[in-house]
């Protein structure tokens, strides 16, 4: 069995059967297609699951290739609709065959997760040291200005293993957009981006593959959403804000980060949530985005679509917390459900 089978049979297996009520009105027989992030993966694995036995004619089809390739394939039209956790930018906005409506639908966490024997849980890390150790400046775990932030800890004279994202990643995107926006020396050397030039690690393909990753080499230390962290067992590092507070990746911290967002929502949802205001806020969350064609090109596909996206974020959103994703903040809920009046077939809406 595949990582994502294994995945996949988790999600289904470890929360708690959802009573999903079929929606009305939406036609037989349809295949939904989509790509993308695998951030999301455990959720939208979820809800499609639940979705599909409520409503038999409905089926999807999505492959968790990361969100860059979540945005080539919307880009080409192979797809039904896109995945992504970065949003897009103009440059890839001007290359699509007409305009696009990014959909928000969870919130998440980046977790910083680390394999030391010893240290199942309790490392500290500051924004700097956090940089410092990717960027390949500290090289042992047992660095001076590693251990003057945990004395309380053993660690090992050990080399760090980075892990990191082989593909394009919205999750790559979230974690070095944070490490731009709080160590200079990231931004000007390094920067943001769902593909970065890495200056030090190895690479695995999928949140999953860099959880593998890190779960086999001792030493190891990566990033990843906070469900694979939390499904794979892994130890995730503690991690200094920007009001001085060391916070743990949860699903509190994460609605922290978030707490403030539903005031300033831009119209096109396209906002960051790393490094936000507030003594409980955790440092690197993200909003989590489907990416959906305003004029749809068939009208029974899009009808289903539009059907899905009304149920995801209402009633969808119950299946959130359990696989340790955030939900919507009911006021952008309420926002995103007036988008989706916007979806059309040759101009009509489909809500």
């Amino acid at each position: 069995m595949s990582k994502a089978a294994k995945l996949l049979a988790v999600v289904v297996l470890s929360v708690a059967a959802l009573s999903v009520a079929p929606v009305q009105g939406i036609a037989a027989d349809l295949a939904i297609n989509g790509a993308g992030a695998s951030f999301p993966y455990p959720l939208y694995s979820k809800w499609f699951y639940e979705y599909s036995n409520a409503n038999a004619g409905v089926k999807f089809n999505y492959q968790s290739i990361g969100s860059g390739g979540g945005i080539n394939q919307i880009t080409a039209g192979t797809v039904d609709f896109g995945a992504t956790d970065a949003p897009m930018t103009e440059e890839e906005m001007g290359k699509l065959s007409g305009p696009i409506l990014h959909i928000p639908t969870a919130i998440g966490a980046v977790a910083v997760i680390y394999n030391l024997e010893g240290i199942p849980s309790g490392l500290r890390l500051t924004q700097d040291l956090l940089a410092e150790i990717f960027i390949g400046k500290i090289k042992r775990w047992n660095d001076p200005k590693i251990f003057d932030l945990n004395k309380n800890l053993t660690l090992p004279n050990a080399d760090i293993v980075i892990a990191h994202r082989s593909d394009g990643s919205g999750t790559t995107d979230i974690f070095t957009n944070y490490l731009s926006t709080v160590n200079a020396d990231w931004r000007a050397k390094v920067g943001r981006g769902k593909s970065v030039k890495w200056p030090v690690g190895i690479g695995g393909k999928g949140n999953e593959g860099v959880a593998g990753l890190v779960k086999q080499t001792p030493g190891a230390v990566g990033y990843v959403e906070l469900a694979y962290a939390k499904q794979n067992n892994l130890t995730t590092a503690t991690l200094r804000n920007r009001e001085g507070q060391f916070v743990d990746p949860t699903l509190a911290a994460t609605s922290a980060a978030a707490a403030g967002i539903a005031k300033t929502m831009p119209a096109d949802f396209r906002v960051s949530l790393v490094d936000t205001p507030g003594k409980e806020a955790y440092p690197i969350a993200g909003l989590t985005w489907l990416l959906v064609y305003k004029e749809q090109k068939n009208e029974a596909a899009g009808k289903a679509l539009v059907q899905f996206l009304k149920w995801a974020i209402k009633d969808g959103q119950a299946m959130s917390e359990p696989l340790d994703y955030a939900q919507l903040p009911k006021p952008i809920a309420d926002m995103v459900d007036s988008t989706l009046r916007q979806i059309t077939y040759q101009g009509k809406s489909l809500y």
